[in-house]
């Protein structure tokens, strides 16, 4: 009785930490999107810019290498922006034999495609999205899909268990849950309520572990949001005055020195907003 008893409190707590699990993966999934919509806003601010820049006659030649840079900064979001998730191709590359590969694609289907966008560009840009951004057409896609999948193409055989941040968060996605839920329903059946127990103790050690992970990881993408949404924010307010004031100069050459110190301040904070995209998460 002692131990039916030490199991079904096992038990619950296990539940309890599952559900909290699933709680804060969807506040990340939900931060991650938001995030994805300010950096397309961002991406829209940048190119406000560039065409102005454009325009102009006589610029310097450092406002040429700071767009160049500009747009290799952008290049990893923009090419993971354009690809279509679709659920039965992740499936289908995720699902190449292995066990890991199989519970990663089945998780990655779960998300509605904006979530799979939002959750690869967070997580992409700064380390597998690089390379895939060197790649074009079919090959992006698939390279990207089997990233987010956890397929093999492109991948050596690793895909994202060979070490990517968005496995090492053990499921933003909830694959991980997915096991510790089958856990639970196991444990309620077994028959020695004390190794019951035990398991469902280790199985919530793991959850609470992940769920801080978690927990730190959203309020990093969060903070990552406020601080892109601010200078992109203060960029566009600092062009319009700026155009606004200068519409009918044609020629970087006519600009006062005030003016040309303006604009190169500009364009020093829009390869600061650029910068952002590649930033670490995780």
């Amino acid at each position: 009785m002692l131990n039916h008893v030490l199991k079904k409190e096992a038990t619950e707590k296990l539940t309890q930490a599952v559900n909290e699990y699933k709680k804060i993966s969807n506040n990340l999934q939900n931060n991650a999107i938001k995030l994805h919509n300010t950096r397309t806003y961002s991406v829209d601010v940048i190119q406000k810019v560039e065409t102005y820049i454009n325009i102009l006659a006589n610029t310097p030649k450092e406002f040429e290498k700071s767009f160049e840079q500009v747009s290799v900064n952008l290049k990893s979001f923009k090419v993971l922006s354009e690809i279509s998730y679709d659920e039965k191709e992740m499936l289908k590359l995720a699902g190449e034999g292995t066990a890991v590969g199989v519970a990663a694609g089945v998780a990655t289907a779960a998300l509605a495609p904006t979530a799979a966008m939002a959750i690869a560009t967070t997580f992409g840009t700064a380390s597998t999205g690089a390379a895939i951004s060197t790649l074009s057409g079919a090959a992006a896609t698939n390279a990207a899909l089997a990233w987010l999948g956890g397929g093999t193409i492109l991948a050596g055989g690793g895909g994202m268990a060979g070490g990517s941040a968005f496995l090492a968060l053990a499921g933003p996605v909830g694959w991980g849950i997915g096991a510790a839920s089958l856990a639970i329903g196991s444990l309620v059946v077994s028959k020695n309520n004390k190794k019951a127990a035990i398991k469902a103790d280790e199985e919530r050690v793991e959850i609470v572990k992940s769920i801080k992970i978690l927990e730190a990881t959203s309020t990093e993408i969060s903070n990552l949001k406020s601080l892109t949404q601010s200078l992109a924010s203060n960029i566009e307010q600092s062009l319009i005055l700026f155009t606004s004031n200068a519409k009918h100069i044609k020629s970087f050459t006519e600009f006062s020195q005030d003016e040309r110190n303006m604009l190169r301040a500009i364009i020093n904070n829009t390869e600061s907003l650029s910068k952002l995209f590649m930033k670490e998460v995780g």
